[in-house]
């Protein structure tokens, strides 16, 4: 007697035009999650050892071949699954759709990055089901809805629409980078939040990203670890200039006098400043969140605002005065470069890493800084020419160099950073 046999099917398992037609109508009208959850029960009629040709045949006219005739698996695994969730209101879900047009609600670059620092310090668990305290989903696509101070919870497949398209060497802090597949959108799919480049080179730079197993802020290759070449730059329609521009949540705040900036300065107008600068550029000066004490970062990203100005000399003394507080407070006047070159001629060579100064290391690297310190004015450090093994003479020429930038502290140590790096062999 003929019994029937029930066989499972994924959507995604059968490269059948009806099962590529309904994976890319699950992709556009369900919820994303639930793509990896549907089946399809196929029935197979299994007639017996003699008639088993016929039950083949039986299976392809529903439009599968058998289990045992299926093409083995692609060497290549293809993207790992995203779990995401779809667009949704705030909290947990209503059972009511996102709205359909678009909330903007304005947001200075200083707020986006302040936000996303948030979750990065609670470390908040990765999750499409869970909703974190502040109203939003703990998925990459949440994390951004939230640094953003969206109204909804969004996902990869709108995100774009809160946002405009922009090159990638454009990226300022608080914009994202998107991969959305869609024709399978748990395939790969992803955001991060872009948080300043880690050097002049572009090749890495800051991601704050929500990810398993938990929210966090690295170094990331440009754009990022697999897909690099799918992910599109995209800034926030409702991304301001500066605080100021908000309406009267912050007013104008007039210039507070030279006594508040400087070595050993520590009040609100210091993190006030830090908030204006970050806003204008500067986020890769500060790896913290703004505070009140003044630092050697605040003097290079006030150096760096002013040098943006075409001011030289005093006027760039990385010390605001009135005219650079009255730009940076009504938002005017020109950003701080993403590569703030400051008319350094190009041709750097590439930084080779500070593993490749450390007592013991040897090699053409430590050579050429060796040679590039002399011609600089350093040689008196060195008894004799540069050699490839690195030395004391090379930390302590390194060290002047470092100390005749203003640098104070661990940016002085004597040990060649990027930024140690580009200036050397980029000044003229």
């Amino acid at each position: 007697m003929a019994v029937p046999v029930f066989e499972e099917y994924e959507p995604g398992d059968c490269d059948c035009a009806g099962c590529v037609h309904r994976r890319r109508a699950l992709a556009v009208t369900a919820h994303p999650s639930a793509l990896g959850c549907r089946r399809v029960l196929v029935l197979v009629t299994a007639i017996g050892v003699v008639l088993s040709g016929a039950g083949a045949g039986t299976a392809a006219a529903a439009g599968h071949a058998p289990a045992a005739a299926r093409s083995a698996p692609s060497s290549d695994p293809g993207p790992p699954p995203t779990e995401q969730g779809a667009a949704g209101p705030l909290h947990r879900p209503s059972g009511k759709p996102a709205p359909g047009k678009p909330v903007l609600r304005t947001s200075t670059r200083a707020q986006i990055i302040n936000r996303a620092k948030k979750w990065v310090g609670a470390k908040v668990p990765y999750s499409m089901s869970a909703y974190w305290s502040d109203g939003y989903r703990q998925d990459c696509s949440g994390y951004v809805s939230m640094a953003w101070n969206l109204a909804s919870n969004e996902w990869t497949g709108s995100l774009a629409d809160f946002g405009h398209r922009i090159p990638r060497e454009d990226l300022q802090p608080g914009d994202i980078l998107l991969f959305h597949n869609p024709a399978d959108p748990t395939k790969g799919s992803h955001v991060t939040i872009f948080g300043g480049w880690t050097d002049y080179t572009h090749s890495y730079y800051i991601a704050y990203e929500q990810t398993k197993p938990h929210t966090r802020k690295q170094a990331t290759p440009m754009a990022y670890w697999n897909h690099s070449a799918s992910y599109v730059a995209y800034r926030y329609k409702g991304v301001v200039a500066s605080a100021t521009t908000e309406g009267s949540q912050s007013p104008f705040t007039p210039y507070p006098g030279h006594a508040s900036f400087g070595p050993g300065a520590a009040n609100k107008y210091v993190t006030r400043l830090r908030e204006m600068l970050i806003a204008r550029g500067a986020g890769r000066f500060y790896p913290d969140a703004p505070g009140p004490h003044w630092s050697e970062a605040d003097r290079r990203a006030t150096e760096a605002f002013q040098l943006a100005q075409g001011w030289r000399g005093a006027e760039a003394n990385g010390l605001p005065g009135p005219h650079t507080w009255r730009l940076l407070a009504k938002g005017q006047g020109k950003d701080i470069p993403a590569e703030a070159t400051h008319g350094l001629r190009a041709g750097v060579p590439a930084f080779p890493g500070r593993d490749q100064f450390q007592p013991g290391r040897s090699g053409e690297h430590v050579t050429r800084l060796g040679r590039q310190l002399i011609q600089r004015g350093y040689g008196r450090y060195y008894p004799s020419g540069p050699s490839p093994h690195w030395s004391e003479a090379d930390r302590r020429a390194t060290a002047a160099f470092q100390l005749a930038q203003g640098w104070r502290g661990a940016e002085a140590d004597g040990y060649p950073g990027p930024d140690t790096w580009r200036r050397l062999f980029a000044a003229g």
